[in-house]
């Protein structure tokens, strides 16, 4: 019986520097940067994404540039849909005074924070939970018929879309972490013959 699948391929390294400190403030500044800039040029999307891209029949992003250039160095074309709701999910950094620490660090720090309940004004994690399964819902509507969907979207989101998809049906047939370039691919059998 024939298979709808979702690919949803996390996009490549970005271009904004990491190896850098700074207090939580600047820790949001350094992300509205970090959504508004591209990957590192000469990266090589790992052959199975090609291989996927190479038989997807649709091609959704993120709309942050970092989601839109890794398609695109995946698939040699541009997406045919550009999703609003496939953005990372907030980032509110904790107000902890002068304290400096890396990206990677406050990174962590605002996710937990976040998970907790704590999103400073930004979208809570209840509310990015309602988007994931909404987003999820219309991906399956993508795929219904056989199709083969790809999309560039984002780590935290990814693993949250992930949840989404499995609640409602599909099976996480591969994975292979949250890295950048890392992917998961879903399945489920369309009913069709």
């Amino acid at each position: 019986m024939p298979k709808d699948m979702i690919i949803i391929a996390r996009h490549g390294k970005p271009a904004l520097s990491r190896k850098t400190r700074m207090d939580w403030r600047g820790y949001r500044t350094w992300w509205e940067q970090y959504d508004i800039g591209t990957i590192i040029e000469g990266q090589k999307v790992p052959k199975r994404l090609k291989k996927w891209a190479a038989k997807a029949n649709i091609f959704i992003s993120s709309p942050l540039p970092r989601a839109i250039d890794s398609l695109i160095l995946a698939a040699g074309r541009a997406p045919d849909q550009i999703w609003p709701e496939l953005i990372e999910a907030a980032l509110p950094s904790p107000h902890l005074g002068s304290l400096k620490l890396r990206p990677k660090s406050w990174g962590t720090w605002s996710r937990i924070v976040w998970f907790l309940g704590w999103s400073d004004g930004m979208e809570s994690h209840a509310v990015a939970r309602l988007r994931a399964n909404a987003a999820a819902e219309k991906l399956a509507e993508e795929a219904a018929g056989g199709k083969i969907v790809y999309v560039s979207a984002h780590g935290w989101f990814n693993r949250m879309l992930k949840g989404s998809l499995m609640a409602q049906g599909w099976k996480c047939v591969s994975q292979n972490g949250d890295l950048h370039w890392s992917y998961r691919r879903f399945v489920r059998e369309t009913g069709y013959e």
